[in-house]
């Protein structure tokens, strides 16, 4: 069973006391090197000009070798000619020197005398003599060991500091993330509306803060989207159902003959027909949402498909006298499916005749445009479209001011399928449009 892991603070905790603990032995021991091998220079400086010193009273003044230790301060040395002692000093003798392994020119060593005493020995050889000299390392070694001692001491001392030290630190760096958990915990759905707290932008908490607050605004959003949503499913589904129970109510107050009952009916019939049409546009919506309708993709003539869509809402266009023309043009063709390119088209243009007045004139046309794209564009001679309606126009149950003011009747639904519809084939819908002086919606698709 795996233990409990350690916060995030405890772990930049003992990360930061790891890497000072290891930073802290390094420098020691650079320190320890550098302090050891300047001794060792020093005494060995001392051991040279002692060497060198005996050296030349032998030479040129060896009648005073024998009082070269009290008058120089060399205690420690000897002079051995042709293999014969010819003088020692007695402190040499006193300290153990005598069995230090001294090879003429070899490099300074130490030598532990027999009283304990560290000493640094050396020796010179020439032909026909050899002068060996000691100095003591007691003082320098002494306080070599003192600084070892105070190093080993405070390395568990500066490691017990960096823990605080870094727990304060990593408590006060990830301050932030507990105040955007604590204000994440009051988020509910009622209150999206609320952001976390960005106590710096530049850095990468406030970075993630801000990646957070864009995912709240996007789920606000949403949530407010589903709530008109809902709200005006639920008005559009109402007015037919009010209407039905409003005629069927006054038909029962009183009787009535055969052609007045089979007008309630019909009435009521035409408001089963708009709550349908209304049904089965947010069944394509909910399916288009769940990727239950997959495209099947094919070579399609969007001329020949355009003709077929005017034709079906042609009848639609006579009642309000209205001109509709396809332009056949050029043979244009895309890779889509036909069937769901269809119910887009039918509702752009079904859209374009609720829109137009009486008597105008609507165009249908399928070219290539100049990218090498295939399109389809239905135009009218409509109200336009103002600028502050033009982006919400593809919205659920958008219908901006005609729709709202009743000059036109519908559920504001058509050009969100049609937008899905274009957008499952890997298409776009462009729009054009002057208030007063008409509308052009472009679907563009992927060339063959």
């Amino acid at each position: 069973m795996k233990g409990q892991r350690l916060s995030v603070r405890a772990r930049l905790a003992l990360w930061h006391t790891g890497v000072l603990t290891l930073i802290v032995c390094v420098f020691s021991a650079g320190i320890l090197f550098f302090v050891r091998e300047s001794m060792f220079a020093g005494i060995d400086r001392q051991l040279y000009r002692a060497l060198t010193t005996v050296d030349w009273v032998y030479h040129h003044e060896p009648e005073e070798i024998h009082d070269l230790a009290s008058e120089s301060g060399i205690a420690f040395f000897r002079v051995v000619v042709d293999g014969k002692l010819l003088y020692q000093t007695g402190d040499w003798e006193r300290a153990g020197l005598t069995g230090a392994p001294v090879e003429p020119g070899a490099a300074p060593d130490s030598w532990k005398g027999s009283d304990g005493t560290w000493y640094r020995v050396q020796a010179v050889a020439e032909p026909s003599y050899t002068i060996a000299a000691a100095v003591r390392e007691g003082a320098r070694r002494d306080a070599l060991w003192t600084l070892i001692v105070i190093l080993a001491a405070g390395i568990p001392l500066a490691a017990a500091l960096a823990v605080a030290g870094g727990y304060f630190l990593a408590g006060r760096a990830l301050a932030p993330v507990g105040a955007m958990a604590d204000k994440a915990r009051q988020i509910t759905a009622d209150s999206l509306g609320e952001r976390l707290p960005v106590l710096n932008p530049q850095d990468e908490f406030g970075r993630l803060a801000a990646v957070f607050n864009d995912t709240l605004a996007r789920l606000h959003d949403s949530f407010d989207r589903l709530r008109r949503f809902t709200a005006d499913a639920s008005h559009e589904l109402r007015t037919p159902l009010t209407a039905m129970r409003s005629v069927g109510e006054v038909a029962l107050q009183a009787p009535h003959d055969a052609g007045r009952y089979r007008e309630v009916i019909g009435s009521m019939l035409e408001e089963v027909h708009r709550l349908t049409h209304l049904v089965d546009s947010l069944l394509v919506l909910t399916r288009a949402d769940c990727g239950a309708t997959p495209p099947v993709r094919e070579v399609v003539e969007l001329g020949s498909l355009a003709g077929s869509v005017a034709d079906h809402l042609r009848v639609l266009a006579e009642e309000k006298r209205q001109s509709l023309v396809v332009d056949p043009g050029a043979r244009v063709e895309a890779l889509c499916d036909p069937a769901i390119l269809r119910l887009g088209l039918m509702n752009l243009l079904h859209n374009a005749i609720k829109y137009t007045p009486e008597r105008g004139a609507i165009s249908v046309r399928a070219r290539e445009t100049a990218s090498g794209h295939s399109s389809i564009e239905v135009q009218d001679s409509g109200p336009g479209i103002a600028p502050a309606h033009r982006e919400r126009i593809f919205e659920r149950f958008y219908r901006g001011d005609a729709g709202f003011n009743g000059e036109s009747p519908g559920a504001g639904l058509g050009l969100a399928i049609a937008r899905w519809a274009v957008a499952a084939n890997g298409g776009r819908i462009e729009v054009e449009s002057e208030e007063s002086r008409g509308s052009l919606f472009r679907i563009v698709l992927p060339g063959r």
